[in-house]
């Protein structure tokens, strides 16, 4: 059992080929910085807000706004994020980093794979509902640690240890939503990555606090995939 548990704990840290879905993507020609700074006032403009900054991380530009020491002084009385971004664990995978934002620009949270429950629903809500953010993005990633130990967990039949059994039982939806499709078993982590984050996605646009903010157009919820060759975040159509 111990060198089960062992295995296990290294296959939720393990990174995997990237075997499925779009290809990584190659960065763009270096060029002027994007502009990622100033008022957001609809789900649009926070969204090409994120696509710029994302071009600048993508072009090794990036602006690193909102980093002074008179932004902190002036966030230390409000806040005003124009997005939440929820996202893996993972260390690669730095929201503030991979969008090119600052202090006050985001409310991030993260759980392995995005998994969720009651209390990362009301951490979630807590942005669009009190603070009236615009944007919502679930972001996945490739080479989704979290992930390929959940699909061979399904595989094996082998139960991960303490918790981390909780996040496998949490995947094992878009596992099955994977298997229904008919990929093939080299290319099921990466279904699942992308079934989990569609999943994600629409639990929040049905919330019972989001959904009637999707409706009236103060709010919107979209998947993205971050790709860790590249850089690049796409963003679901």
């Amino acid at each position: 059992m111990l060198r089960t548990g062992t295995l296990a704990v290294a296959a939720l840290a393990a990174n995997i080929g990237f075997t499925a879905g779009a290809a990584p993507v190659a960065a763009p020609a270096v060029g002027p910085i994007c502009p990622v700074v100033g008022p957001v006032g609809t789900p649009e403009q926070a969204l090409a807000r994120l696509r710029a900054g994302n071009a600048n991380w993508v072009g090794d530009r990036s602006s690193h706004p909102d980093a002074s020491s008179s932004r902190r002084r002036d966030l230390s009385t409000h806040q005003e994020p124009f997005a939440v971004v929820f996202s893996c664990i993972d260390s690669r995978v730095a929201p503030e980093l991979v969008f090119d934002q600052g202090l006050g620009d985001l409310m991030v949270v993260r759980t392995a794979a995005h998994t969720h429950d009651a209390l990362v629903a009301g951490s979630l809500e807590y942005g669009p509902v009190e603070l009236g953010t615009k944007l919502l993005v679930v972001l996945g990633h490739q080479h989704c640690g979290a992930v390929t130990a959940a699909v061979k967990s399904f595989q094996d039949g082998a139960q991960l240890p303490g918790h981390l059994e909780d996040v496998v039982q949490d995947l094992r939806s878009p596992y099955e939503e994977a298997r229904r499709q008919g990929t093939p078993p080299d290319q099921l982590v990466e279904a699942t990555i992308r079934a989990q984050t569609a999943q994600t996605v629409a639990r929040l646009r049905a919330d019972r606090l989001l959904r009637p903010l999707v409706e009236a157009g103060h709010l919107d919820v979209v998947g993205a995939h971050y790709v860790l060759d590249s850089g690049a975040v796409i963003f679901s159509a």
